[in-house]
């Protein structure tokens, strides 16, 4: 049974309201206006939860693109992953409504002689303007930052971009207000200390390693700071990791209808009964929309069962479906269809349903028993997880250069421990760095440290994959040409019939010229329909063939800032290398 939380009401709510343009440019209606209100911890309260409403939903997390960003392939690609942005004429993510808001509650809370329910509920509204600005920082680069409400003729409105240095001091103003000022009590729904110190943990993270590989300068102080944030929630003991049966713990995660606080921070919920619900379901696993699937090469990265390297084996690349999932870390297994897979909510053994998935991984990640696949879902979708803290931890420790096995043994060896995996040796990986991760990273820091920090991206990619950080990751690492190789899906030595899972019978026919006589049970595909990169000769999966996908290092790592903006204000440059790219 859900406990339904005032903000899901006041997220509605929010929406409703933004579809009136007199509300978002000017002060509230008269009842709400400053002398009128935020009086009382009620009123401070009711105000701020239209702020969660910036929070993502079910879709950005688990489906948007380029969210997944080279994890996954689908039959429709982002512009980003096309390399086919252009500059906008307006819109384009450069929107500031929602910040006046904001600022607007800022300047008047005030008026509420309650001080402590004034200090938490700013602290709320301080760590939604770090959110906010998190998005824009991510996005631009260097943005103007405004705290005070501006009206139509105030100079601030035609100020140039602030530096994202200056950007990110101010954000880490409002976080630690958050951190020291926000409700202690953990809650799977509000915003709490907790969620302000994951978020200061996720953004120091992207800032100290952006500067790094990118040459900005003043990284490792972001990232001690990312290493204290951390820290401090991990010696709280508020959070562990979620334990049952290391064969369905992690896929239980993801199904819950009302999430697992013990590790969920933050978590988007639903409830089939206001109605709130998401289509987790028939994103994945209807024909018309996408066929996601994941990629080869997040498969090849899955370790062995034992903690070896799968892509150390000879022929692993030519290994088929069955072979390539055997004795694999479990999470593989609670992330895609395996052999002998069985579906909630039914007895039966299902393979991959290539009619779904264009790679023929198919997701089980989030999907729920077939009764929810009109569009139905109502598990809740992770936000903030604690497992992502302790991926945070141990990468700005490995990339400070100061990470002992102490620090994964308190980290990456928890994520593990929940499939039954064995620990990441830090000495052991350092001596014999990942020659497959070396060819996916070409841009990690060479030296000493190379090896430990190879296996903590690794973890990552497989602890968070679908849950919307891929893209961020290969922006902040200088990765982005990855987004530009070609995305594959399963090997198949070429036309012929395939028993997928191995238990005696045909389960996949790939064919050349006419279609043979449908027999029941079986899926078909016809070769150069399914295109391998062999052609007749086989190969891996190939998606998208005839899409030639570009990356330009000099300008994609950034979004251009809309046409119309700049000539608003002139005072605004554009990033580099957008000026000639017309919308």
């Amino acid at each position: 049974m859900k406990i339904k939380h005032s903000y899901i009401f006041g997220m509605l709510a929010a929406a409703l309201l933004s579809c009136n343009n007199e509300y978002l440019e000017r002060y509230p209606i008269a009842e709400l206006a400053p002398e009128n209100y935020f009086r009382s911890a009620a009123e401070l309260q009711n105000y701020t939860n239209a702020f969660y409403n910036r929070l993502p939903d079910a879709l950005a997390i688990h489906y948007n693109n380029p969210n997944q960003a080279d994890d996954e392939a689908r039959n429709t690609l982002a512009a980003e992953i096309q390399g086919t942005r252009e500059t906008p004429s307006s819109g384009g993510g450069w929107d500031w409504a929602e910040l006046r808001r904001i600022n607007f509650y800022l300047e008047n809370s005030h008026n509420c002689a309650d001080e402590a329910a004034r200090l938490q509920y700013d602290g709320i509204a301080r760590f939604f303007r770090a959110y906010f600005y998190f998005d824009k920082l991510v996005r631009f680069g260097d943005v103007p930052w405004y705290d005070s409400v501006l009206e139509i003729d105030d100079e601030g409105l035609t100020k140039a971009r602030d530096s994202r240095k200056v950007v990110f001091a101010n954000m880490l103003e409002d976080i630690d207000f958050a951190i020291a000022n926000c409700q202690e009590p953990k809650s799977g729904q509000l915003i709490t200390k907790w969620t302000a110190l994951a978020l200061k943990s996720r953004m120091c993270l992207f800032e100290g390693t952006f500067r790094k590989y990118h040459g900005l300068g003043d990284a490792e102080e972001i990232l001690q700071q990312c290493v204290a944030a951390s820290e401090a929630l991990i010696n709280s003991g508020t959070y562990t990791i979620y334990t049952s049966d290391p064969n369905t713990a992690y896929q239980e995660l993801f199904i819950a209808e009302d999430a697992i606080t013990s590790e969920m921070i933050l978590a988007r919920q639903y409830d089939a009964s206001v109605p709130f619900v998401h289509s987790a379901n028939f994103y994945i696993l209807s024909a018309s929309y996408g066929r996601p699937g994941l990629q080869k090469s997040v498969v090849n990265s899955y370790l062995m069962k034992d903690g070896s390297r799968f892509t150390d084996i000879p022929g692993y690349g030519t290994m088929q479906f069955f072979e390539e999932t055997q004795n694999r870390d479990p999470r593989m297994a609670q992330t895609i269809r395996t052999p002998g897979y069985k579906r909630i909510g039914r007895n039966e053994v299902s393979v991959p349903d290539f009619a779904t998935s264009v790679t023929g991984y198919q997701y089980v990640k989030y999907v729920l028993a077939p009764a929810f696949d009109s569009g139905q879902s109502t598990n809740d979708m992770p936000i903030f997880r604690y497992a992502e803290v302790l991926l945070n931890f141990a990468e700005a420790k490995a990339e400070l250069g100061t990470i002992t096995q102490t620090d994964i043994d308190k980290s990456i060896k928890l994520l593990r421990d929940r499939v039954g995996m064995p620990n990441l040796d830090v000495a052991a990986v350092n001596a014999n760095p990942d020659p497959y991760l070396l060819q996916e990273y070409p841009h990690v820091e060479t030296g000493t440290n190379t090896g430990v920090l190879l296996e903590i991206r690794r973890e990552r990619r497989i602890e968070l994959v679908k849950e919307g950080h891929r893209y961020r990751d290969l922006m902040r690492w200088k990765e982005g040409a990855r987004l530009a190789k070609p995305f594959y899906g399963m090997y198949f030595p070429g036309a012929g019939e395939y028993d997928l899972d191995h238990d005696g019978t045909i389960d996949l026919v790939i064919y050349q010229g006419q279609a043979p006589a449908a027999v029941p049970g079986r899926q078909y595909q016809r070769l150069g329909e399914l295109v391998l990169e062999n052609g007749e000769n086989g190969g891996r999966i190939v998606n998208m063939p005839d899409i030639i996908k570009r990356w330009d290092e000099d300008k994609d790592y950034f979004y251009p800032i809309p046409t119309q903006e700049l000539q608003l204000n002139t005072n605004l440059q554009q990033n580099p290398g957008w000026e000639d790219t017309g919308s």
